[in-house]
């Protein structure tokens, strides 16, 4: 299911992604292939669903201001409300759960003037009322890990 390049660049750069103007290519350096390669292979594991980004993490309210959001959508409006909340370039993912608040999404912007105004225009487009929940206290949760791709 996955070759042997895709193992390696889902377990060994998961962390200490080359910080650099040619990131690709000091990878593919690192494991003896081209930067072609690379780049087929991250693309292939993104097409199989195995990653969905490739970026940094950056800490909340480091560079900008942001919130957790949520609101409340019928099952049959979720598609549209949740396509209409991605069209917004300050929006960073957004997810459905099972609850009262069915969708949720964060939004990062340059300043909380901004911050206000994409929150007032993201009710405005979709007609929903958007609960803020602003970060109180900050948790660190590592989410890289080791994986077992012995089988893969």
């Amino acid at each position: 299911m996955l070759t042997d390049l895709q193992k390696k660049l889902l377990n060994d750069f998961q962390r200490d992604f080359p910080l650099s103007p040619t990131p690709y290519a000091d990878i593919a350096a690192q494991l003896n292939v081209t930067e072609n390669e690379v780049l087929q292979a991250f693309q292939d594991i993104n097409d199989k669903k195995f990653i969905s980004r490739i970026g940094a993490i950056i800490p909340p309210n480091q560079i900008g201001v942001s919130t957790l959001a949520a609101v409340s959508v019928s099952e049959d409006e979720l598609e549209r409300v949740a396509t209409q909340i991605n069209r917004f370039s300050e929006v960073n993912h957004n997810y459905e759960r099972e609850n009262e608040l069915n969708l949720w999404f964060v939004v990062i912007a340059k300043d909380a003037s901004h911050l206000d105004s994409v929150i007032g225009a993201i009710k405005i487009e979709t007609g929903c009322d958007v609960l803020c929940f602003p970060l109180a206290k900050e948790f660190f949760i590592d989410l890289s890990f080791r994986l077992d791709l012995a089988n893969a």
